[in-house]
This record gives C-alpha cells, structure tokens and sequence, in this order.
C-alpha cells in the first residue's frame, strides 16, 4: 500500500468515526425530544406515530426488497419487534418519572446486559471483562438512582427494564438476523412497534388534544422518526464499514455522556458528586464490556474486521 493509499484509508476512518460520534450526538439528542415531546403526547402514541411513519417510509423506499418479505422475516421480525416494543415504552413511560441525564446512562446498560443473556442463550459462560463490567455497573446504578430509603424511584426502574429488554432485542437480532435482509429486519420490527404501540393507545390513553404549536410537534416527531431512527441508523451501517468495531463501541456509547449533558445543559437536570461517580462507573463498565480494553493493549489485539 502506498503512502496516498494509506493517507486516504486514513481520512476515510477519520470521517467514518465522526459520522459515529454524530451518530452517538444525534441519540443523546433523542432524549431530549422526547423528554419534551411527553408534554404533548403520551408514550403510547409517541411510539405510534414514530415506528408507524419509520416502517411505512422504509417499505415504501426498499419496496423492491419489502415485497420480497417471507413468512420467515414475519416471524422472527415480529419476535425482534415484541421486544423493541416492550424496551422503548417502558423507556418513553419512564422518562416521564425521571430525568434525562438518568434515562441516558441507564439505557446505557443495555451492553453490559448482552452477554449474559446469551450466556442463557448459547450456554457460553461470560467474560472476565463482562463480569468487571457487569459488577462496575451495579454499583454505578445503585450510586445513580439509589434514594435516601435505599429504594429506586419508578422511573429509574422503568428505565432498568428497559435496559434489559434493549438488550433482548440486540440479543435476539445476533440471533435471528443470520439469513435475513437487514432492510427487511428493521422495516417489520418497526411495523410491529407501531402496531403494538396503537393497540396500546387505543386502550391505555385518551386521544390527544393539541392545545400547544403543531409545528413543534411535527418537528419532534420528524426528528425522532427520521433522524434518530432512520437516519441515525443508516449513518451507523455505513460507517462502520470504515472504521474497527472498537472504535465504533467506543463512540457510540457515548451516546449517554451526550445525553446527560444535554440534560444539564437544556433540561435542567441536576447532578451530585454520588450521581456524577455513577455515572463515571456506568461509562467505564460500558468501555470495559463493549472493547474488553483491547484499544490499551494494541500489540495483543488481532486484526479487526471494519
């Protein structure tokens, strides 16, 4: 390879990583949104309208590849979609009892979770590196949303289940996703969202009434379903294409830094020294669990796949 090659290959990884560091922005962002879209909707219908619109534009873009679904995909797009659904309702419903800094680093946890469930899965005993990241996080948690009675508030706990079922889901897409289209996968586990999210307002919720700006609301909307679903997941795709999964782990999960401060900084969210070391730890759990430090032991690491 020559000097201009390897100069090229280098500028390209460079923009690859900060695709992904705007990647993690525009996640950290979604918070936010939603935070302040709640005022207006509830969960339920927030959910609806953003995975309703997302499946409907994707199947209407990859229509070549939407006609061409099987009743393979339907199946094990609608398991990857039941949990999707469970993870980002008791999300949206959580985050309307706790704040947005919280709700970030606690969905965060989500990658620590993964590979026990695939322990249960595979039978295939964790890492030390999992467990060290595993045991990090439970002490980050309890430092973040442990009260003075030593009881964690609703929202916190919503937040928690929701972690565990964004990691269901990861799991379960490693799983199922072997011989399916990704376009296909994404477009049916958005469609059963929606659905369920619609049967849920229906019967859970009174249907909203907008006394507020429409435009806002449009804005929101727009920005949950095609910039911090759609977009955000296709910038992702491509990107790490052109960069190590390391550095792909690294940035992404700085998604929960991004969002706790903007939490501070927009929301008002307000952070003590005991919730900032949990945070700190949750961060340091999610590096440990998602890299296994290989980026501090360059000369063991073997060739990664980009």
């Amino acid at each position: 390879m020559t000097g201009l090659e390897k100069a090229s290959n280098k500028k390209i990884s460079v923009y690859a990583d900060l695709s992904l560091l705007l990647v993690a922005m525009i996640w950290g962002g979604g918070f936010i949104v939603m935070k302040d879209t709640l005022h207006i909707l509830k969960p339920f219908y927030m959910n609806a309208l953003r995975f309703s619109v997302a499946s409907i534009t994707l199947g209407i873009i990859f229509w070549k590849k939407t006609i061409k679904i099987t009743k393979k995909d339907l199946k094990y797009g609608t398991i990857v979609g039941i949990f999707l659904w469970i993870a980002f309702i008791t999300q949206t419903i959580g985050l309307q009892y706790t704040t947005v800094s919280k709700s970030a680093f606690l969905t965060g946890t989500n990658v620590v979770i993964v590979p026990f469930l695939v322990w249960i899965i595979t039978k295939k005993h964790p890492d030390w590196y999992a467990l060290m990241g595993a045991f990090l996080c439970a002490i980050g948690i309890g430092l973040l949303t442990l009260q003075g009675s030593l009881s964690i508030g609703i929202g916190d706990g919503l937040t928690l289940l929701c972690a565990i079922f964004f990691a269901a889901h990861i799991t379960s897409v490693g799983h199922f996703a072997e011989g399916m289209d990704p376009i296909n996968l994404a477009t049916i586990q958005m469609a059963v969202t929606g659905i369920l999210s619609i049967i849920g307002a229906v019967i859970l919720e009174p249907v909203p009434k907008f006394t507020g700006n429409a435009v806002d609301l449009i804005i929101s909307l727009s920005y949950m379903t095609f910039v911090s679903t759609m977009g955000a997941f296709f910038i992702q795709n491509v990107a790490q294409k052109y960069t190590t999964s390391t550095h792909a782990a690294i940035i992404l999960s700085l998604e929960s830094v991004f969002g706790t401060i903007f939490g501070v900084m927009l929301m008002g969210d307000l952070l003590n020294i005991r919730m900032v070391l949990g945070c700190i730890l949750i961060f340091c759990a999610i590096i440990i669990a998602e890299t296994k430090l290989s980026f501090l032991f360059p000369q063991k690491k073997t060739k990664e796949v980009s």
